[in-house]
């Protein structure tokens, strides 16, 4: 156990890869909520939440830190309700207003009473997850990078949430009136959500940043809501995404010699670009590949259905032949015959020459068409 949190690269891959979890836990819901912008505004607002806990208590880190970013989380979403419940701003300009000016409050407090302290916007804002094995903390008589310990303890919290009040978190998502009705307070859920969300954000500033935290919380879970549309799976795949973008990363960037957090940030999107270009369901190449089954489809059914309505007629002689397909079809020779291929392959044509007959399968399958 020593070896292995005395690794650098493995502590730095675990702490992103912790990043990654925690935040997808939170971040599905969020995204399923359409409340994606208010962990950016969190993100900025816990600066002022830091600062402020750091001239009562002079604690530049540990469960108060986390304690009072989590309040200054909370107090940037009930200022951004209260304004947009005045009617005068919309929501999207609320969040605008309100978290600039806490996070333009905590940056001038910092400036003008922790100058010289360690604590500084550079690093609540950007982090540095390749120093995070330097800072230690003895528990069971090892030493654990003090990141490892906080981020794992904000990933098991927030599991357990997830797992305790996981019908409460998914009906309040996506019925919140039904919610109400069963007495399951969706509006503490989404408040405790917050909650967990500004407490998380404080535990990763450490390591890749407030700002790069709001990539580990949005974007696994948007490529994760491309691959499926089921919630515990979208969960297992922004988590997995969380840490594969960790993992790949800290490789691309030792390899590159760039910013570690910041690679991995970027790696999320690339994970997001590969799920929006190959996702099963809503990936672009997929979208693509079921328009052009539909499109083979119509052909074929087309073709049978020609083929039978002039079937055992005076005309079928002169109907049901390939060049007739080219005049009655409008489809030039090259396309006719490669839908004819096609439903050769399939098994609902036969070719005599330049005959056409139906097979049993072809002739069912005008039926049950024309039927419908």
């Amino acid at each position: 156990m020593a070896a292995f949190f005395g690794n650098p690269t493995l502590m730095i891959i675990l702490t992103g890869a912790l990043v990654g979890i925690s935040g997808a836990l939170l971040g599905t819901f969020l995204i399923l909520r359409r409340n994606a912008m208010l962990v950016d505004a969190i993100s900025h607002s816990i600066v002022f939440g830091i600062v402020v806990v750091w001239l009562i208590t002079w604690a530049t880190s540990g469960p108060v830190q986390i304690l009072g970013a989590a309040l200054a989380g909370l107090l940037t979403v009930f200022l951004t309700e209260l304004l947009a419940n005045t009617r005068r701003v919309r929501m999207d300009a609320a969040i605008g207003l309100v978290f600039p000016a806490l996070f333009a409050a905590g940056v001038l407090l910092l400036n003008i009473y922790a100058r010289d302290v360690h604590l500084d916007t550079h690093t609540v804002l950007l982090g540095e997850i390749g120093f995070v094995w330097l800072d230690t903390v003895t528990v069971a008589g090892i030493e654990i990078p003090r990141s490892v310990v906080w981020m794992g303890t904000l990933t098991l919290i927030n599991a357990v949430f997830v797992i305790a009040f996981f019908k409460e978190l998914k009906l309040s998502t996506f019925d919140p009136g039904l919610a109400t009705a069963l007495g399951l307070a969706p509006t503490a859920m989404f408040y405790a959500l917050l909650t967990l969300t500004s407490a998380t954000a404080v535990a990763a500033f450490d390591a890749v940043g407030a700002v790069l935290y709001i990539a580990f919380v949005i974007v696994p879970p948007a490529a994760a809501y491309l691959l499926t549309d089921r919630l515990i799976p979208m969960l297992v795949w922004a988590a997995a995404i969380g840490v594969i973008s960790s993992a790949t990363g800290y490789a691309a960037a030792i390899a590159l010699d760039v910013s570690i957090g910041g690679m991995m940030a970027l790696m999320t999107g690339a994970c997001f670009g590969l799920a929006f270009l190959f996702g099963p369901r809503y990936g672009l190449v997929a979208q693509a590949w079921r328009q052009y089954m539909r499109r083979y489809a119509d052909e074929s059914r087309a073709l049978v259905v020609h083929l039978y309505e002039h079937e055992g007629n005076p005309e079928a002689a002169r109907e049901n032949v390939v060049p007739a397909l080219q005049k009655h079809l409008g489809w030039d020779p090259a396309k006719a015959e490669q839908v004819l291929r096609r439903s050769l392959r399939r098994g609902l044509v036969l070719r005599e020459g330049t005959g056409l007959h139906l097979t049993r399968r072809g002739r069912q399958a005008a039926r049950e068409l024309l039927e419908y």
